[in-house]
């Protein structure tokens, strides 16, 4: 990487120099990808632990699915999914660093308050005019995400004039909305799947290094979503290997974060490719 990446989280400097790992946890009943979600207490205590000892650097949890035309869902509902499972991995796993995959300031707060120390959020604070606010009186490392529209309208706005420099110009505002807001760590992803085509999707991954200019970590999402499963004419389940291929591109490309359903797989790969450095 050309730049030394860190951020700060629970009072310690994290080198992201070398690539991490984060595992994908739903708690929603209607995840894109079956193996993704858990079912019960036992079931989500089982998963955290599996990949906390297959390598894991960070835990998603996320209660709202933001799969392309998923049901939108209360915010109270979005609270009482995510709070809970947080605690339990807490209590179970004390060393565990947990973000909060949510667009919503409120389930942001709550979340932090029951031991998250990230936010992750598919809409960079659009969705909630109050979510750069509440991150930066949080003090916590933020991941703002490129989409446009809301999960349930996205499909349909994917009309881009010059799809790179658009999301770079996205970004740019993203950066300096956050330094008003005093978030101090920032993380950006470029939103692989949403607002985006198939094709669009891989004009995006082969063009990734361009983003390196805005000297910020890069986080990467591109496990077993659809640009892979239907590329290929299989299923989400089927397509492991497909986001093995394109994780180990995008690290070539830059990428300072894997967010992944498995964990083993994206740990060799980070393993493998640093032997190259």
């Amino acid at each position: 990487m050309d730049f030394k990446h860190t951020i700060k989280i629970k009072g310690e400097i994290l080198d992201l120099s070398s690539p991490k790992v984060m595992g994908i946890i739903n708690v929603t009943p209607d995840s894109f990808y079956e193996g993704g979600r858990t079912k019960s207490e036992a079931d989500l205590l089982s998963k955290a632990g599996k990949m906390l000892e297959d390598g894991a650097d960070f835990l998603d949890v996320g209660g709202y699915s933001s799969r392309p035309g998923a049901d939108d869902i209360p915010v109270e509902e979005e609270i009482r999914r995510v709070v809970g499972s947080i605690e339990l991995i807490i209590s179970e796993f004390p060393n565990a660093i947990i973000s909060i995959d949510s667009f919503r300031a409120k389930v942001a707060r709550e979340a932090v308050n029951a031991g998250a120390t990230m936010v992750n959020d598919i809409s960079a604070g659009h969705l909630d005019e109050k979510m750069l606010e509440t991150v930066g009186s949080l003090d916590v490392p933020y991941i703002a995400m490129h989409m446009r529209g809301t999960p349930q309208t996205m499909k349909e706005l994917t009309d881009y004039g010059d799809l790179i420099t658009e999301i770079a110009s996205y970004f740019s505002d993203t950066i300096e909305a956050c330094k008003r807001h005093g978030i101090n760590d920032l993380i950006l992803d470029p939103g692989f799947g949403f607002a985006k085509t198939i094709e669009q999707n891989f004009h995006l991954l082969n063009h990734l290094e361009y983003f390196k200019q805005l000297e910020k970590p890069l986080l990467v999402g591109l496990s077993r979503k659809s640009m892979i499963y239907r590329s290929l004419n299989i299923t989400a389940g089927e397509s492991l290997n497909g986001t093995t291929t394109l994780n180990t591109l995008a690290l070539f490309k830059g990428a300072s974060i894997l967010r992944v359903h498995d964990i083993k797989e994206a740990v060799e790969v980070v393993k493998l490719v640093n032997q190259l450095s």
